[in-house]
C-alpha cells in the first residue's frame, strides 16, 4: 500500500482479533513511529508493548485504577474495564517523556511529537494490513496507571494503540469530512 492510500483509507477499527503483528511487523511499526516530526531532536517518545498474558495483567491495573478513581463503581463496570486490554492481540502504549523546562522546545511540542509518532503507528499498522484503534480516556491520565507501566508521573500517555487483524469493516460514520469544510484562505477576502 502506498503512503497516500494509507493516509486516505485509514480508519479506526474497534473489532480486532488474532493474529496480531509478528515481531518483524512490530519493529516496522515502531521504526515508522521514530520518523515522527521532532523539534530539537529531543526524541521524547516512549513505547511499551503489551501482548499475550500481559494484557490480562494490564486489565487488572485498569480495573484497580477505575475502582480507586471512582469509589463505588459498580462491579460490572470494573469488570468491563478489566476486559478492555483483551480487545486486541497487541497494545502499544505511546507516551511522551518531556522536558517542561527545555529552554527552546515547549512541552506541548514534545507531546505533539509523541502524538505524531502514535499516528505513524496507526498508519504503519494499516499499511501492513492490520487494524488499529487509538484510545486514551481516564487511564491515560491516571498516575497509578502510569506508575504500573513504569512511566514517570510527568510522562504523558498519548495513546493506547490497540492493534490486530480486523474482524469487520470500519463502521459507517456518515459523511466523511471534505477539505472545504476545514480550509480557509488567509488573509480573509
Amino acid at each position: 500500500m502506498d503512503a497516500i492510500e494509507a493516509l486516505t483509507t485509514r480508519a479506526s477499527l474497534p473489532r480486532l482479533g488474532a493474529p496480531g503483528p509478528d515481531a518483524e511487523a512490530v519493529q516496522t511499526i515502531l521504526r515508522s513511529a521514530l520518523r515522527a516530526p521532532d523539534h530539537g531532536m529531543l526524541r521524547p517518545w516512549r513505547f511499551l508493548t503489551i501482548e499475550g498474558d500481559a494484557r490480562a495483567r494490564f486489565g487488572d491495573v485498569l480495573a484497580r485504577a477505575l475502582a480507586a478513581r471512582i469509589p463505588g463503581t459498580p462491579a460490572a463496570a470494573v469488570e468491563n474495564e478489566r476486559g478492555k486490554p483483551l480487545r486486541a492481540p497487541l497494545i502499544i502504549v505511546a507516551a511522551a517523556r518531556t522536558d517542561p523546562q527545555h529552554p527552546k522546545i515547549p512541552e506541548v511540542e514534545q507531546v505533539a511529537s509523541a502524538a505524531a509518532a502514535a499516528q505513524n503507528i496507526s498508519l504503519a499498522a494499516h499499511a501492513l494490513g492490520f487494524g488499529c484503534f487509538w484510545r486514551t480516556g481516564q487511564p491515560a491520565y491516571d498516575p497509578s496507571v502510569k506508575e504500573a507501566l513504569g512511566l514517570a508521573p510527568t510522562d504523558h500517555i498519548v495513546g493506547f494503540m490497540y492493534i490486530g487483524t480486523p474482524t469487520e469493516s470500519a463502521p459507517d460514520k456518515g459523511r466523511r469530512p471534505v477539505v472545504e469544510d476545514f480550509l480557509e484562505a488567509w488573509p480573509p477576502a
